[in-house]
């Protein structure tokens, strides 16, 4: 099968799947129905997977990764070069970098999950969670919730959990759970995503993985404010790493500039 072949399976297997989705129409546009495998992914529960389909979709999605790039994290400049002037203890080990974390190319990632764990089920919604699972594929929600069934509660606010990365080019994900902020933020809530960066780095440490990239956890649908979500990632992984060699390199990886202007007047006190 070409790429467009594999595409056309994909999107008639899912569809069958649900039976049938009412209101669907299968567009000739290769754009479209990309957007509609994505959403048909998102859309899916748990359960039972047909070889054949992994085995197209796997093919599928790692070409499309190997198309969008894959950035080798350990390739990426310091902290120490990008502001040699920054006071950062371990800029030595800490990157900062813009772009897709799907890309990247490192032990492990960190995804902003929601309590359930499952991954994002509004198709194609762009938050993290989503793009995540999207690129990973199916295989990463049905790892998710055979996590779930085994704990048997929702998971807590600051807590991590790490799962293979599937179709991404990092070896493993860790799930971590922000606080959501509605208001002011409170006490309670800064330490809880002080925690989101601690157990992550944990955990990591915990699957002998060296270098990790985070994203901004809780800035997006979470509501946590940016300024003070950057702030406490930068001193939680700093002073994380004071007492932690095991860890060769965190980056930082931010997709809006806004979050890059913060990160970079942060490193250059």
């Amino acid at each position: 099968m070409n790429k467009e072949e594999k595409l056309d399976y994909l999107v008639k297997s899912l569809t069958e799947e649900n039976h049938g989705i009412p209101g669907i129409k299968l567009s000739e546009n290769n754009f479209t129905k990309r957007k509609l495998l994505r959403g048909l992914m998102n859309l899916r529960l748990s359960g039972k997977i047909d070889p054949e389909f992994l085995k197209i979709q796997d093919e599928f999605l790692s070409n499309e990764t190997q198309e969008k790039g894959i950035i080798d994290g350990n390739s990426l400049t310091t902290i120490n070069k990008m502001f040699p002037c920054s006071k950062i203890h371990n800029g030595d080990r800490i990157v900062l970098w813009q772009g897709d974390i799907t890309r990247l190319k490192v032990d492990g990632i960190v995804n902003a999950a929601n309590k359930r764990m499952l991954g994002c089920f509004t198709p194609c919604h762009d938050c993290i969670d989503n793009v995540i699972h999207s690129a990973a594929g199916i295989q990463l929600r049905e790892e998710c919730n055979e996590l779930m069934k085994k704990q048997g509660f929702e998971e807590p606010t600051g807590k991590a959990k790490i799962t293979k990365a599937y179709n991404l080019p990092s070896k493993a994900v860790i799930h971590t759970v922000g606080p959501i902020v509605e208001g002011c933020v409170t006490k309670l809530e800064e330490i809880q995503l002080w925690s989101c960066y601690e157990e992550s780095l944990k955990s990591a440490i915990d699957h002998h993985l060296t270098t990790i990239a985070f994203c901004c956890i809780s800035t997006g649908e979470f509501h946590f404010p940016n300024q003070l979500a950057a702030e406490i990632a930068v001193h939680t992984i700093d002073n994380f790493l004071d007492s932690h060699k095991e860890i060769k390199r965190v980056i930082i990886d931010v997709f809006k500039k806004t979050d890059w202007d913060i990160y970079q007047k942060i490193f250059e006190k």
